[in-house]
């Protein structure tokens, strides 16, 4: 018999809970001992009540767990650095093992916690922390650990997914999406850590560490969010053959890995445009295995709880062979990290100018003097003597690019730099 202890009685882990009780049998048969939820720690007994948690399986505190040597894993689902942190750690010095799926704690303490955990010989295992009830950290520690992988990249947040679904298939602006999205549940009240990318920015830090086996934290992604979006963004995009999404990507080239989270416009062929609504997906190029996809539910109480399981019951596989922390941290190598200055890629660019001869010519002189080559320029509709313009440069640096707006932005004939948004999927630098 394996008993193990659930922190936090939540969405997740009333989640995890149901699924122990539903499927006890068939988890048991794969892991190879019954399970046995022996303590779950929550302040709010009702919610334990509603799981099926007998009152006497409600832990007082966390010493109850900490002090109790039957508890052979611990699974933590309470979020947030403190108290999980002080935790988990405090369990692995006691020998017990560790499933989570804190996205924040590994992104921002993930190097600390591998140390204990080597330390003290335990498995701490944390598919549930990215894309939710999608297998990818596994895969990318044990199914793909012969390749060389180039890059991963994902739709990783399923509220910016289906705003941004949404404002493409029926052309609404993004506050209105917004909160039909919170209305549904799909968006916190506060919304700014899907929309401005910090989500999406944790995640890609924890894939990019494990694809890239070298330590990338929060600091080194680049972040930018959806909230500059707008309908006429996306219009532009599908009559150029693209559909605009929230990317995760990170990138390794000659030794060097650079992080980025931002909208993209993205071909409409590229497997990741067919993501919608709230599902997740993540895309990996690995040089022996080419391209793959892994697609499903990015969150939710079941799916979580179905990535939250199945390290459980590798755990538990992992106890009866006596094989624990066979894989433990794998970065261990030391890239640099590439700031955004050094991106090459194209961008789409629209901006309001004087509609007047001359302008384009003007405006082609600055880009040019700035290392920056247009590869489509549409003016569209003119009014009270003004025009839009839609530019696609060629792949330029990022710096120049920035240098280039920066004088555009102080020219008489130029009104407004509406939006410049990132290409990215695209095998041709003319579109």
């Amino acid at each position: 018999m394996i008993n193990i202890a659930v922190l936090g009685c939540g969405t997740v882990g009333s989640g995890v809970i149901k699924l122990l009780a539903q499927n006890s049998e068939t988890i048991a048969l794969r892991g190879g001992e019954p399970i046995s939820l022996k303590w779950v720690l929550e302040l709010d007994k009702e919610k334990c009540e509603t799981a099926g948690v007998a009152d006497g399986a409600i832990a007082a505190s966390f010493d109850d767990i900490l002090n109790d040597e039957e508890i052979d894993i611990v699974v933590e689902l309470i979020g947030g650095l403190e108290p999980a942190f002080s935790f988990i750690t405090a369990a692995m010095k006691k020998g017990k093992h560790i499933v989570t799926a804190n996205k924040d704690l590994i992104a921002v303490k993930g190097k600390e916690i591998f140390e204990i955990a080597e330390a003290n010989q335990v498995d701490f295992y944390f598919e549930a922390s990215v894309a939710g009830g999608i297998p990818i950290i596994s895969p990318l520690k044990q199914a793909l650990a012969g390749n060389r992988i180039q890059q991963v990249i994902g739709i990783l947040n399923g509220t910016t997914n289906y705003i941004l679904t949404k404002m493409s298939q029926e052309g609404r602006a993004f506050d209105d999406v917004l909160a039909e999205a919170q209305k549904l549940g799909y968006a916190e009240a506060d919304p700014s850590a899907d929309v401005e990318g910090l989500d999406a920015a944790r995640k890609i830090a924890i894939l990019s560490s494990i694809a890239f086996n070298s330590r990338v934290t929060l600091d080194d992604v680049y972040v930018e969010g959806i909230t500059k979006i707008t309908p006429a963004d996306i219009k532009y995009a599908d009559e150029l053959g693209f559909i605009v999404k929230l990317l995760a990507i990170g990138k390794e080239t000659d030794g060097q890995i650079q992080t980025r989270v931002h909208p993209a416009f993205l071909p409409k062929d590229h497997p990741l445009a067919a993501v919608n609504d709230v599902f997740n997906a993540v895309f990996v190029q690995g040089d022996a295995v080419g391209e793959i996809m892994h697609f499903g539910r990015g969150a939710g109480q079941m799916p979580t709880a179905s990535s939250v399981m199945g390290d459980i019951i590798e755990i538990v596989r992992n106890i009866r062979q006596q094989t624990n922390g066979r894989i433990g941290c794998t970065c261990y190598e030391d890239k640099q990290a590439l700031s955004i200055d050094c991106l090459a890629a194209q961008f789409y660019i629209r901006m309001t100018v004087t509609d007047r001869p001359g302008v384009l010519a003007g405006i082609a002189g600055v880009f040019g003097n700035h290392n920056v080559s247009l590869a489509t320029v549409l003016q569209k509709t003119s009014q009270e003597n003004m025009a839009e313009l839609i530019l696609i440069t060629h792949e330029v640096k990022e710096r120049d690019l920035r240098d280039a707006l920066i004088v555009l932005k102080e020219m008489s004939i130029v009104t407004a730099i509406n939006n410049v948004i990132r290409l990215e999927g695209v095998q041709r630098t003319e579109i």
